[in-house]
This record gives C-alpha cells, structure tokens and sequence, in this order.
C-alpha cells in the first residue's frame, strides 16, 4: 500500500503539472485566433472572457489523457534513472504489478475526462454555440470601436467614426473605405464615403442600414485622377453580419443523452467519440508504462520522444477515423473501436516484449552451456 501510495502520488503530481501547462498553451493560442477576430469588428470584446471560460472543459478532455501520459512516462523514468524500480523489481515488483498501480490512477482519470466528455464539455460547446449565434447577428457597428479603424469583408472594408452614442445608434464624423469588386473577385476601384453624421436603421425584413447625412462618395482608383465624386444629403449602407469561422457544430453542442438511440450518422459518430474519451485513458496507460522502462546510462528521455510520437499517432488516427466515419468512408459498426484495438495491442506487446526476450535470452544461454 505504500508503495502504490508513492507510485500514484508521483504520477499525479506530474499529471497535474503537465495538464496545467499544456492548458495554458493551448488556450493562450485559441485566446489569440479570438482576439483576432475581436480586431477585426467579427467579436465582441466583451464576450472573449465568457468563450475561453465555457471552452475549458473541451480543452481539458483531450488535455488528460496526454497529461496522464506524460505523468507516467516522466514519474517512472525519473524512478528508473535513480534505481528506485530496481529496488521495487527485487522486491516482486513486476511489470504487470506496476501496470495494475497505473491502472488505479487511469481510472480516477478516465471518470474525470468521461465526465467532461459526455457532460461538461458538451454544455459548455452549447454555451459556446449561443454566445457565437448571437455575434452572427450583431453588425459592425455593434463591435465598432470609436476613434479605430476597423477592417470587415475579408478586409475590404474599413469603417471608422470619431464618436459613437452608447446605444450604438448615432455616429459623428463617420469614414467608409470599400474595395469594389467585380464577378471574378478582381478589384475594380474603390469607394470612400465620408460623412457628419450616421445613424442605424431597421429594415421590416431584419437587415440593418446605416443611413448618413450630409457627406460625399468618391468612386475611382488610387493614383488615377479620373474618380467620380457625389455630394449627398442622405445615403444608406447595408450592415453585413459579421463573417465568423465555424468554431462549434451543433452536433457537438448536443447533449450525450439526446445522442444514444439516434440513428443519424453524424450523431452516432459523435457519441462514439465522447465515449471514446475513456477508452483513450485507459489504451495510454498501457502504452505508458513499458515505455517508461529506461536503463539509467541511457537517461529518462530516451524513449519520451517515439512515446509521443506513438501517442500522436494514436489520436491522429482517432480523428482521422471520425472524419471518415463522418464521410461513410468506414461502416458504421466499426465505428472508431478498431483503432482502440490497434494500439491496444501495441501496448500489450510492448509490456510482455522484454519479458519474454529475457526468456529466450536465458534459455539459449542455458542450451548453449548444457551444450558446452
């Protein structure tokens, strides 16, 4: 008991330390293709907090078995190199022994992540899909910035204003630059309208306009001097939505329980994923633990680098089995349990592979002195 109170705090403490860095990575890149999009009029601001804060759960869900991973391959090695394992090992502690230990925490594990999968992380994907159908219906003037120019349109369009009302419905000192472009997407000149003031405009169809006064539109290209220029008193400008990049599909925003019984492929898909998160633990511990074996000349981090390589073959082929899944590619009853299997059985003859060549060592060493 001892001993498995020791091994297990070791591979949690790593497992903790890992998944916390690694989620700091990863959400400090997401937080950035956020804030980008923040830049360019797509988000609002003030809802960055709320997406990263609901986007957690899913990141912690994959984060997990990675982390476990790491935990045993860099909390065993560090026993290897300082000749604790060969301590243990004289003492009757086997590979299969220390697989059974690791197993324990993969189980503490695995509910944790299977929570995530099949409950928070599609509640917080909901969350996620509500918040992002409430930015498609904002306009630019919903996210416009007063004293900033802003880029919409993939960049063709740049929008600024000095003064902006707190109901977002008046403007001041109002500049709209558009690039004209024709069928083919070939830029044909560009447009600027400048203006004293604006305000937004409700159509009885939904689509939003922005009705200046008192300004001009200057049509032509830049460093010809045959530009066309129009005085106006009123002039209206659709509002577009803004272009967000797919980020959460609806079937993903499901919850587990609507998922079972459902004959829809791209449901079922979905629910052999989430259920997939378990299996994941549990197939990474096995792998994990032979591969942590190292002599102590060779140093901790011999095999740290084909271990993670396995590890990314093995999710890489989980996702590349849901896509074709998604697609019809693999029969539905194979589901994504056959690759579950493959590195199953890579895990299973990396743990009894030194073993048994031990075995044969030994006995050709005796055949060879019974013959001498």
């Amino acid at each position: 008991m001892i001993v498995f109170r020791y091994l297990s705090r070791e591979v949690l403490l790593t497992l903790t330390a890992v998944s916390a860095v690694l989620l700091v990575i990863i959400m400090s890149g997401r937080f950035i293709r956020y804030l980008a999009q923040a830049a360019q009029g797509a988000l609002d601001p003030g809802v960055l907090l709320q997406i990263m804060f609901w986007r957690i759960p899913g990141f912690l869900e994959l984060i997990l078995p990675l982390g476990l991973f790491l935990g045993i391959l860099l909390a065993y090695g560090r026993l290897y190199l300082d000749s604790e394992m060969t301590v243990l090992a004289a003492t009757g502690m086997s590979q299969q022994r220390l697989l059974g230990y690791s197993m324990v925490s993969a189980v503490v594990v695995a509910i944790l992540a299977g929570i995530l999968s099949m409950s928070f992380g599609p509640y917080g994907i909901n969350k996620v899909y509500q918040i992002l159908n409430e930015q498609k219906t904002m306009t630019e003037l919903d996210t416009l910035e007063p004293g900033r120019f802003q880029t919409i349109k993939n960049g063709t369009r740049v929008t600024y204003s000095e003064e902006l009302t707190e109901d977002r419905e008046e403007l001041r000192g109002v500049f709209i630059s558009e690039r004209q472009l024709n069928t083919k997407g070939q830029e044909r000149g560009i447009s600027v309208l400048v203006a004293e003031s604006g305000r937004q405009e409700i159509q009885p169809d939904g689509s939003r306009y922005l009705i200046l006064h008192n300004g001009y539109r200057y049509d032509g290209n830049p460093g010809q001097a045959n530009y066309r220029s129009i005085k106006y008193e009123t002039y209206g400008v659709l509002l577009p939505a803004p272009a967000l990049a797919a980020e959460v599909t609806e079937v993903e925003a499901q919850p587990t329980l609507e998922l079972f019984g459902n004959d829809n492929l791209e449901q079922r898909v979905e629910l052999q994923w989430r259920m997939s998160i378990p299996v994941l633990v549990f197939i990474v511990t096995l792998l994990a633990v032979p591969l942590s074996r190292v002599n102590p000349r060779q140093g901790r981090f011999l095999k740290l680098l084909p271990a993670i390589l396995l590890y990314m073959a093995y999710l890489s082929l989980l996702i590349a089995a849901r896509g074709a899944l998604d697609k019809g590619k693999i029969p539905a009853y194979l589901g994504l349990w056959w690759v579950h299997a493959i590195f199953a059985a890579i895990g299973l003859m990396l743990l009894y592979w030194e073993p048994l060549r031990l075995r044969w060592a030994a006995r050709r060493a005796i055949g060879e002195s019974a013959r001498g």
